[in-house]
């Protein structure tokens, strides 16, 4: 080997990677550390090929590799930051984060660099502090994240989403220089779901979150780049795709474990493309084995798992993360196959692009609220699958008195997430316990300091803090077990009980729920509906209220329901997977005959950046959008001043008379 340059090393390092031959690019940089021990820049050496060995999974490699460069130069920040995620990647969390803290404590002059460094240590710091349930801690440290670098859209999401979690009212408080308005323009879309239910603003936040954190990619494909399939399908079976990292041990995966075999593998050929974690589950195992072809995408890139789906043909790609954790969106803009879907994993409209149709139901996305999604609207007769062959019970009844519940009094329950609960649907819930002498709330398990500050405001509200009980984590069967020991579940809203709901009507406990406007605040109705319990779908918060009040105080009222809902398991609607399915397999059919017709849906981006605008302006925090009789007025007045055009008729969308 002659004597190589550090610049051709690296560039001759970044070659090989950009090929596809990573692994040969780590071993040029050993090489020529063995030949170089000398070199000023071998710290950098090091780094960079401990970089590559990172993205090659190859992480005690890597850690060997940071370590190699924080012992020629200490002082040289990137290695810490790096070795910290491998160290997490690894499960040393403690670790991990004794590295990011010493780049967050090293860093004394403030330079374009060293704020960079830093910003990245805290929001690593941050993470462990919330996987460990030290939220106000993470939430203090994203807003140091967001000081220092306040054009951070992922750090203003998270740290809203942490405020969701702990039940800090009102949620939008300033940050780094965001006022209400700069953190509503900036908000996730699911938190935007659980915030407000305002379906125009959330279609908008929808957009945003596409346009601004994802991007569009340099290169995708077109319809024109499919056309050749139209023949091709004539003489094959329908390909379905469905991409997810929730294919296993999660509220996702269980909801669709059965569906898989159920398919008609004589009219389609299924598909799994999991992007989620690795670990191993039954669920995951179940699914895995319920599918003719299932492929781990998690550590490709985009163009790698774009060519794979391309190669394998499919004609129809069901999108079932939408805007949650571990989605591939970016992938999804590349357009890997003619026909992209919604369904499932997030409760609403993408905003996309690149998303052709969205599923719903009748209930869910009623006739004249199809103007709220950017997809074309095709509808099942309900929603969501479910598993007939989830457990029913664990090996031994749990009782009350084991969970910490009264034997004689009202149990109202309600297992969603604490991101779900607002200050509305709280103070509703105070209401009906001040009602309801000796009765409970029984509460998901959070942590200590979300917990103490539930039964402060529940004291506030002149209700005893202990009458707020949290039920532990724990595994599914056991979690299904206890269902039985509520009378009744109390819904959230504008963010919905879904997979909790139907676990609730599974398990013989009625919901009750009163439907919003946007998709999250509809799917819960949905639920109930499709169980055979359309009595406990109430018109408005009032009803809500007075019929749990009424149910607390003659709990034996209920008790016809409860048999109505176990004798319906085998006939019910929301049980009925088999049809489910069949009736996806015609909405697959319908979709691949647009396509091959050329009436693909196009979808609709009008607009969509005046609706945050405009959206973001109003106040959410003051008045509960779902009930509000003013909502609609208020978008078009804001849109007649924004356009100077006369009000448009109720059912109208906003955008025929508008930017177009």
């Amino acid at each position: 080997m002659h004597k190589m340059g550090i610049a051709e090393l690296v560039g001759g390092a970044q070659a090989l990677a950009a090929s596809g031959q990573a692994a040969l690019a780590a071993e040029l940089y050993r090489d020529w550390v063995a030949l170089n021990p000398d070199d000023p820049l071998l710290h950098a050496v090091h780094f960079n090929r401990g970089v590559l060995l990172a993205g090659l999974n190859d992480l005690h490699g890597a850690v060997e590799a940071f370590t190699a460069a924080i012992r020629r130069r200490p002082d040289f920040l990137p290695p810490y930051i790096n070795l910290g995620a491998a160290y997490e990647r690894l499960g040393a969390a403690a670790q991990a984060y004794n590295h990011w803290a010493h780049v967050s404590t090293s860093l004394a002059a403030l330079t374009g660099d060293t704020v960079a460094y830093k910003a990245t240590a805290l929001k690593q710091m941050a993470q462990v502090q919330e996987g460990a349930r030290r939220l106000s801690e993470a939430e203090d440290t994203l807003r140091l994240v967001a000081e220092l670098t306040p054009w951070q859209r992922d750090v203003v999401q998270h740290w809203i989403s942490l405020r969701q979690r702990q039940c800090q009212w009102p949620l939008l408080m300033p940050l780094a220089g965001h006022d209400r308005a700069a953190l509503l323009r900036r908000i996730a879309p699911l938190s935007m779901a659980c915030y407000a239910d305002d379906p125009m603003l959330q279609l908008a936040v929808a957009h945003a979150h596409c346009r601004e954190d994802h991007g569009w990619p340099g290169s995708f494909r077109t319809t024109e780049d499919f056309t050749h399939r139209i023949a091709e399908v004539r003489g094959r079976r329908l390909r379905i795709g469905y991409l997810s990292s929730d294919l296993r041990e999660h509220a996702i995966g269980s909801l669709m474990a059965e569906m898989f075999g159920l398919h008609d593998r004589s009219a389609l050929e299924v598909f799994a493309y999991y992007c989620g974690v690795p670990q191993e589950d039954a669920t995951k195992a179940r699914i895995r084995e319920s599918v003719e072809h299932w492929r781990v995408i998690t550590d490709l890139d985009d163009a790698a798992a774009e060519a794979m789906i391309f190669a394998d043909g499919i004609d129809i790609l069901v999108d079932v993360n939408g805007h949650t954790r571990s989605a591939r969106t970016r992938l999804l803009a590349r357009r890997p196959a003619p026909i992209i879907v919604n369904w499932l994993g997030y409760p609403g409209s993408m905003g996309s692009p690149y998303h052709h149709y969205i599923i719903g139901d009748p209930h869910i996305v009623p006739p004249g609220s199809e103007r709220f999604c950017s997809e074309k609207v095709v509808r099942l007769a309900c929603y969501q699958p479910n598993d007939r062959q989830r457990p029913t019970g664990a090996e031994r009844a749990p009782t009350r008195a084991e969970q910490g519940l009264p034997e004689d009094a009202a149990v109202f329950c309600s297992f969603n997430g604490t991101q779900k609960i607002t200050p509305f649907v709280f103070a509703r819930w105070m209401e009906i316990l001040r009602q309801v002498p000796g009765s409970v709330l029984w509460l998901l398990k959070s942590c200590e300091e979300v917990e103490a500050r539930l039964r402060a405001r529940a004291a506030a509200a002149g209700v005893a803090p202990e009458r707020i009980v949290f039920a532990p984590i724990t595994g599914n069967r056991d979690h299904l077990a206890r269902y039985a020991l509520a009378d009744l579940f109390l819904d959230t809203l504008p963010y919905g009980a879904h997979t909790t709901a139907s676990d609730a009507l599974w398990m013989g406990v009625p919901v009750l729920t009163v439907p919003g406007r946007g998709f999250a605040a509809r799917v819960c109705a949905s639920l109930v509906h499709a169980a055979g319990l359309p009595e406990f779908v109430c018109s408005g918060v009032e009803e809500y209220v007075a019929r749990a009040i009424a149910f607390g105080r003659d709990r034996a009222a209920l008790a016809p329901f409860r048999e109505r809902l176990v004798a319906g398991r085998g006939t019910a609607l929301l049980f009925d997977t088999p049809r489910l399915v069949r009736d996806l397999e015609a909405l697959f059919r319908g979709m691949w005959d647009d396509f091959a017709a050329n009436r693909l849906p196009r979808p609709d981006m009008t607009n969509l950046e005046t609706y945050l605008e405009l959206g973001a302006a109003m106040d959410h925090d003051a008045i509960e959008a779902a009930f509000d009789p003013g909502q609609e007025d208020r978008w078009r007045d804001a849109m007649a001043r924004r356009h100077a055009f006369a009000p448009l008729p109720p059912d109208a969308r906003f955008h025929p008379a508008a930017e177009g």
